[in-house]
């Protein structure tokens, strides 16, 4: 791809994951209807969240003038949870779509784990003693951290040990019967995801019709993207991602890049305003580790030259680091050291920045700062 495609194709990246902040009409520092992290969550329709601070970040950076404070808030309003959708991973969404999500995507990623719970002698039986116990335990409003859960499930004679109590949680959240939900300091609680968090769409869509909101939502927040990147992101079948994508192919716009196929969501599909650049969409950025910017795709390497991706993922054990945006492409980490009086973030780019990206870089620390409400300073590595 030439260089000044993968530059409008980052740009354009940007803008539809709101990492670049929307226009508004007489400043101010709340946060609009729209771009509340209960939208935010909407409108990526997943965000990964293992790490559950760094995910806590990457909700409010999306969402102009939110602080963490504010994150806590829709978690514990039961407007965002965090469960396993899909990859088996750790993702805030809302209630409503990991329903629909988890009815595509949970028989496929339990079967994929299915030898790994036999060496664990976890079983059919085992899994409906625990559920007994969730639905006993938890009903009426009751929270549980995990370590509480584990407890409960010991006291019962259920054996928690060597990841079994891990699996039975990840199992039971994949039933649709738990989801982390309130906040508990830095964590959150085990609750009962029906309980905690009715239903609000009735009827919930059907295969066909999940399959079509999959791929649709996917590029609304996502794109452009390949039809690739998002069986990957989702771990859907080629078929079934061909069958959602033909159902809305019409709502999308489709854009051929070095023969590949990269579509977006049509703005004219859309209610509200067309998302437009604002002078940011091509400024620096400090997001966190496991980012969707990087994470939502199969092919990272518009966003992340190849011979800085060890930088990303040291040592490639699977974890993130934060990391420092310019004009599209990643351009460094950063890590931050955190007291009761004020923060500090270090940057620690692959290459020299230039004076308009430190200027930028240190911008970005200061509103991580107010994110965390505290005073922020930027140093330079060691």
């Amino acid at each position: 791809m030439a260089k000044t495609a993968s530059r409008e194709l980052l740009r354009q990246r940007l803008v539809t994951q709101w990492v670049t902040p929307p226009p508004r009409a007489g400043g101010g520092g709340a946060p609009t209807a729209e771009r509340s992290i209960s939208g935010v969550a909407r409108h990526l329709l997943a965000t990964q969240a293992q790490d559950f601070g760094q995910g806590v970040w990457a909700l409010a950076l999306r969402s102009p003038g939110a602080t963490r404070a504010d994150v806590a808030a829709a978690l514990d309003r039961g407007e965002v949870v965090r469960s396993w959708p899909m990859r088996g991973t750790l993702h805030f969404s809302t209630p409503d779509d990991l329903r629909w999500m988890l009815a595509v995507t949970a028989a496929k990623t339990v079967s994929g784990v299915a030898a790994r719970q036999r060496q664990l002698e976890l079983d059919d039986d085992v899994f409906a003693r625990a559920t007994r116990i969730a639905e006993g335990e938890l009903r009426g409003g009751g929270s549980f951290s995990r370590d509480e859960f584990f407890a409960l499930l010991e006291a019962d004679g259920v054996t928690t040990s060597g990841q079994r109590g891990v699996h039975i949680i990840w199992r039971l959240a994949h039933d649709g019967l738990l989801c982390w939900g309130p906040t508990r300091g830095t964590q959150q609680a085990l609750v009962l995801l029906d309980e905690w968090a009715p239903p609000t769409r009735d009827p919930q869509p059907d295969r066909d019709a999940a399959l079509a909101e999959f791929v649709l939502r996917y590029f609304t927040g996502h794109g452009p993207a390949t039809l690739k990147d998002f069986c990957w992101w989702s771990k859907t079948t080629v078929t079934d991602a061909r069958r959602g994508l033909d159902r809305v192919r019409d709502r999308l716009i489709e854009h051929e890049l070095d023969g590949a196929s990269y579509w977006m969501r049509d703005p004219a599909d859309e209610t509200g305003p067309a998302p437009s650049a604002s002078p940011r969409a091509s400024g620096v950025h400090a997001l966190p580790g496991f980012d969707e910017y990087l994470l939502g795709y199969q092919d990272r390497s518009h966003a992340l030259p190849a011979a800085f991706a060890d930088r990303i993922v040291p040592g490639n054990n699977g974890m993130f680091l934060p990391m420092i945006v310019s004009r599209g492409e990643i351009v460094g980490t950063w890590r931050r050291a955190v007291s009761a009086r004020r923060v500090v973030v270090t940057a620690e780019p692959f290459t020299t920045l230039t004076a308009t990206e430190q200027s930028g870089f240190a911008r970005e620390a200061e509103r991580y700062g107010r994110f965390l409400g505290l005073p922020a300073s930027v140093t330079a590595p060691a």
